[in-house]
Formats: C-alpha cells, structure tokens, sequence
C-alpha cells in the first residue's frame, strides 16, 4: 500500500498513475474524519491518509491542538484537502459529509495499566463521539481503534441503536496490528518475506481474546508447536511489549498509526467498489455464540458485505477460541451496560 502512495507526486500524470494503483481509473471524491487527531495515534495517522490518494477531504478534529496538526500536514503535496476543528462546538462542522470516521480518541495505556483500567475514561469519550456521529454523519463508515475495542464497539453500536442510525456493516473495531504483529512475528520465526505473509487473527483485541490463526497462515513455514504458542503469546501481548519499551513514555502509536491506515485503505478501496478487498475486523457476528467477534471480513460499498467464518482450526487454535469466549463476553456487556446507564 505504502510503496505507490510516498511516490513524489510531480505531475498530474503521475497522480494518476497512483491513483489507479489504488482503485478504478476515476477517483471519487472521499472525506475521511479522524477523531482524536492531535494525539500520540491520531498525528501520525494523520500523516499516513494524508498520503493516501483515495482521500479528497481530511478533516481532523481534536479537543486541542488540532490546528497546529492540520497546517503541518496541509504542506504535504498530495490530493486531499486538509481542514482542522478544535472543541465540542465544531465537532459537527468535522463529521459532516464523512465518508469514513476514524476514532483514536482517548488515554493511552500507561506501565501497569490493563485495557480495563482505560475503560471508564474512554467509554465516555466514545459515547459522546457517537453521539455526534449518529448526528452528523450517520452514513459514514466508523472505524474503532480506541481501546478497549472489545467495550468501545459495542458502546457505539448502543448509541447508534438509540438514535435509530445503526447500520452493523459500517461499525469496524480496528485489530489490525494484531494481524500486523502476527506477520511480523511469524515471518521473522519462519525466515519468509514479511510483505508476502498473511496471518488471520480472530476473536477480540486485548490479551488472550487476541488468537492469531498460525495454521492458516500462508506461506506455511512448519513451525514447532512450542513456536507456535510462543508467537501466540507474542501476539497476544504485543501492546504490553511496546508499553514496557518505552517505559512509561506512551504506547503503540506509530505501529497502531500504520495498522489503522492500513484498515481505512481497505475500507476505501471497498467503497469505491475494488473487489475482493478483505481483512478482519471487530464485528458484529454471528459465527460464534457471541454478539461481537473479530474474524476475516469482505469490504464492498455498503462496509461489511460478508463475514467470512474461521475455518480449520488447530486443535491449540480450538482450545484457545474456548478459552478466549468468557473475557471477551464480559468486555462486550461491560460495554452495552456503559452505553444503557
């Protein structure tokens, strides 16, 4: 994805040679809203859709900070227009007319801290935005990176249900750096290309609801079983890793940044109607017993045109589905509960 859009673009000519690297030879005209922009994801995510020339309009919108943000990535020559809103009274001047909203809005993960432990300041702020959201732009596709996804998902479907503007195949928890990380992990073990790795990652997106599916992953590398449980914990604890290595100084950001660019240029191509355009994703589901699930998902016009089941599982991979369904169970009512008080 990224190779074609850092490509200096010259020329008229070459703009639309990139253009058509990334979908159909005319580009429609696409707004993409990142909420949450001024933050330690929301710059650098900026930063990558400003790159993107599937986007025409980046509007970036945060409680502070925002305007310093827009003018910085405004410079950047590249197709979309940049506007930045600052404060509760212009958040409806930023969603209007969205076709894509991004949302990592919210408190980073500190040392010590658990997904959970963000819970209550989160939650708050992902239930005002959706308010906003179900006002503003009701049509648009809303892509979830604040954590804990496994809450705030539900908690905007809640708020959508409430407005009368729910649409589940246009609301998408973001877990793409977990298949991010899987790729990473599985092809640094198995000596592959990493650009040539593909690793389905299902279930949630915190801890042990995070099961990356290393026996679909291709090319198949025969790797040990212990290897194998080894990656999965890996995976499994990934965002705690980064915690830990920048040592109390923030989270993922730059790595979630790319993932969550990556996911909205997926969701772009899909609405622009590129076929078979699939990922995983955050969901709501109804290939297992739970309401929500993160699983392989084909992207089409109207967002989710298909939610693709898990296949063959390994008998690891089994036990860990079992063993994942609880917490993650628990993590989709605590969010339904915090939407409903």
């Amino acid at each position: 994805m990224f190779r074609s859009m850092l490509v200096r673009s010259a020329s008229p000519v070459k703009q639309g040679l990139l253009r058509r690297g990334f979908a159909s030879e005319s580009v429609p005209d696409r707004k993409v809203v990142i909420l949450g922009a001024a933050g330690g994801i929301g710059q650098p995510l900026s930063l990558l859709m400003k790159l993107n020339p599937l986007v025409s309009s980046l509007s970036l919108y945060d409680i502070a900070n925002t305007p310093g943000v827009a003018a910085d990535v405004g410079h950047i020559n590249t197709r979309s227009q940049v506007s930045g809103y600052m404060g509760d009274d212009n958040l409806g001047k930023a969603l209007e007319g969205a076709d894509l909203v991004i949302i990592p809005a919210g408190v980073p993960r500190k040392p010590g801290m658990t997904r959970d432990d963000l819970f209550n300041i989160n939650a708050g702020i992902v239930k005002n935005l959706s308010i906003a959201i179900a006002k503003y732009c009701p049509q648009a596709l809303v892509n979830m990176i604040s954590n804990p996804v496994n809450s705030t998902v539900p908690i905007a479907a809640e708020i959508f249900k409430k407005a009368g503007t729910y649409d589940e195949k246009k609301l998408f928890g973001v877990t793409t750096l977990d298949v991010v990380r899987a790729k990473t992990f599985y092809a640094g073990k198995s000596n592959l290309n990493v650009a040539e790795v593909n690793v389905p990652v299902v279930g949630g997106h915190a801890g042990i609801t995070i099961l990356p599916l290393f026996s679909q992953a291709s090319p198949q590398a025969n790797l040990s079983d212990d290897l194998i449980k080894a990656l999965t914990k890996r995976t499994q604890d990934g965002g705690t890793e980064v915690v830990e290595a920048k040592a109390g100084k923030g989270s993922a950001t730059l790595s979630m940044a790319y993932a969550g660019a990556l996911f909205a240029d997926a969701c772009l191509k899909g609405l622009n109607g590129v076929p078979d355009v699939v990922e995983c994703s955050f969901v709501q589901s109804t290939i297992t017993e739970l309401p929500f699930f993160a699983s392989k998902v084909r992207l089409g016009k109207n967002g989710v045109e298909e939610v693709l089941d898990l296949g063959p599982l390994s008998d690891f991979e089994k036990e860990g589905l079992e063993a994942l369904k609880a917490e993650l169970k628990a993590s989709i009512e605590k969010g339904i509960k915090f939407a409903n008080q």
